[in-house]
């Protein structure tokens, strides 16, 4: 059997490349994988799979026609807040599958948010039309069971993905804190500028080495460029390409400081101390569940004497997320495998 997997890959997102790992990781052996990519070459290279130009309709229509499933490998493909033309193009796809007669699979998916009424039709017809779907948060479940759409709901996936040790990382002094910024609209130059004093303040204070890691080197690499030489202490930026040394970064690492979604779930699943900035409704739901400090970016406080005191605080008397919860979370996750395994060879 061959299936076709569709997600944001190789566009050098570390959460999204960490998602197809997982699901390469995951997937019953006895399936085929032929990756829908933005660079095929590095896709194929990097996983030793099949791969082929998400861009080019000729190549996508060839490969859904020399496969028997399709599945939607993870994330919020079906959004229209960052992109009103994401859903047209991620739906356009499973529509397309399912009138092929392919089997197809939305797989840990996060849903929404869909402001408009086209983008919303278009996902519940998508999601009507899977053989098997699984979520990753209780608001995606809850959509779905308003659609009267059953679905299997667990922790992301990217709780269960494996991890490996990244090269020179207990060279570096200890303690070690991770930073994981992203450009937004609502990291404003003046937010910014109070985060990069605190930071400073932060390290004065702990002597910590400052970890800045870009998740996305086209959004992130700049910020961590910026902050990098106000920092008094020892500093390195680290872009990894690995999604499985990404994650493993986190396991030499005492706090992170994060607004990546996937930065987060790596350093809790490592059992690293995590404070959020959430940007997204995707990142307030995971500080609900794991009940993690942290503010709303649009609400952090402006006083940097604040935040660093804050961060502090959390250094020396914040707790991890305990060890039995972190393996139920993995154990969960595995959810998503077992739906795999039953939608693909059943």
């Amino acid at each position: 059997m061959q299936a076709v997997l569709c997600g944001y890959y190789g566009k050098g997102n570390g959460g999204d490349e960490a998602l197809l790992a997982t699901l390469l990781q995951m997937l019953p052996d006895r399936v085929t994988p032929l990756v829908l990519s933005g660079n095929p070459e590095a896709t194929r290279n990097r996983y030793g799979v099949k791969a082929c130009d998400r861009n080019s309709i000729p190549q996508v229509i060839q490969a859904l026609r020399q496969s028997d499933a399709f599945i939607w490998g993870g994330g919020s493909l079906m959004q229209d807040t960052t992109s009103a033309i994401s859903p047209f193009y991620y739906g356009g796809l499973m529509t397309l599958a399912q009138l092929m007669g392919l089997k197809t699979i939305a797989w840990g998916q996060g849903i929404g948010p869909l402001k408009r009424p086209l983008t919303r039709f278009l996902a519940r017809q998508n999601f009507t039309g899977c053989s098997a779907v699984s979520v990753r948060d209780r608001a995606s479940a809850a959509l779905l069971n308003d659609w009267q759409v059953s679905c299997t709901l667990a922790p992301d996936p990217v709780w269960a993905l494996e991890s490996v040790a990244v090269t020179g990382l207990w060279d570096l002094p200890a303690p070690r804190v991770a930073v994981t910024l992203r450009s937004h609209p609502q990291l404003t130059p003046t937010r910014l500028a109070n985060f990069t004093r605190a930071l400073v303040d932060f390290q004065t204070a702990t002597q910590a080495c400052i970890l800045l890691v870009p998740f996305q080197q086209s959004q992130d690499l700049a910020i961590a460029q910026a902050i990098q030489p106000q920092l008094p202490g020892s500093s390195q930026i680290f872009t990894l390409e690995d999604p499985k040394a990404l994650k493993g970064l986190f396991r030499g690492v005492e706090m992170a400081i994060g607004m990546r979604l996937h930065s987060l779930i790596m350093a809790a699943s490592e059992g690293c101390r995590c404070f959020a900035l959430s940007y997204d409704p995707k990142v307030s739901q995971l500080v609900a569940e794991l009940d993690m400090p942290g503010w709303e970016l649009s609400q952090m406080p402006e006083d940097a004497n604040v935040i660093s005191k804050t961060w502090i605080e959390h250094y020396v008397n914040g707790d991890a997320t305990s060890p039995e919860k972190i393996d139920a979370l993995i154990d969960r996750a595995l959810l998503h495998q077992e739906l795999l395994a039953e939608a693909l060879l059943t």
